[in-house]
């Protein structure tokens, strides 16, 4: 599959007390990203499955849930009713772990992602990406938004792009920290499909500009 481009404004970023509001702002996002964290995997408490539920409930846009939690294998399944679902590679024993929890939300009916810090190496990952529906790559460290993106994590990127390439895979490349018009022509160019913006979008005076703009820059410089 060729690369694609879509922009998934992460509620992160959005005003807690007004989600539905905040989403109806970005009826041209092709992905709604919502950021469960636990306290414990990452330094922050964000919601839990209720929240994610009711935005769930109140947008027809594709969810795509990033699980920044500690052990994935117990809650990663509740989470099947969602368009794809990520955990993260450094939240389970090894990556075989990761192997088998994607099978098992796979058999629940929804994608399944993986995701690494921007510390954590892909080479592991490589041979076994058609285990999942997506790689996450973070280009901040998880847990807080509002931070500054990562140049260096591109190189993760190009790894990925090569082999997905190289083995004809449907896997999808997604980035997540510090995503505005800028950072995202950069990894549109090293090969992500997916791109997560947060406060480059919610917070905005014209929040669907922003998702344009943002989709715009990437598209011209995979073009």
């Amino acid at each position: 599959m060729s690369q694609q481009t879509l922009i998934a404004p992460s509620i992160l970023a959005a005003d807690f007390a007004d989600l539905a509001a905040n989403i109806a702002e970005v009826p041209g996002a092709d992905w709604l990203h919502i950021d469960v964290m636990d306290n414990h995997f990452v330094p922050n408490l964000s919601f839990g499955l209720p929240v994610a539920e009711a935005v769930r409930r109140r947008t027809e846009t594709f969810t795509d849930v990033h699980l920044m939690i500690e052990n994935p294998e117990r809650w990663a399944p509740e989470y099947a009713a969602f368009g794809n679902v990520t955990f993260h590679l450094e939240a389970v024993a090894d990556v075989d772990a990761a192997v088998a929890l994607a099978a098992t939300l796979r058999a629940a009916g929804t994608r399944a992602g993986i995701s690494v810090k921007p510390g954590t190496p892909v080479e592991p990952l490589l041979d076994h990406l058609a285990d999942f529906d997506l790689v996450l790559v973070m280009s901040v460290e998880p847990g807080f938004g509002g931070q500054s993106f990562m140049p260096e994590v591109l190189g993760k990127v190009r790894a990925l792009r090569t082999r997905i390439d190289a083995d004809g895979l449907n896997t999808l490349i997604e980035i997540d920290g510090g995503i505005g018009v800028e950072t995202a022509a950069e990894s549109a160019a090293a090969g992500v499909d997916v791109y997560v913006a947060g406060s480059s979008v919610f917070g905005k005076d014209d929040p669907q500009a922003q998702v344009d703009a943002i989709r715009a820059a990437a598209a011209g410089a995979v073009a």
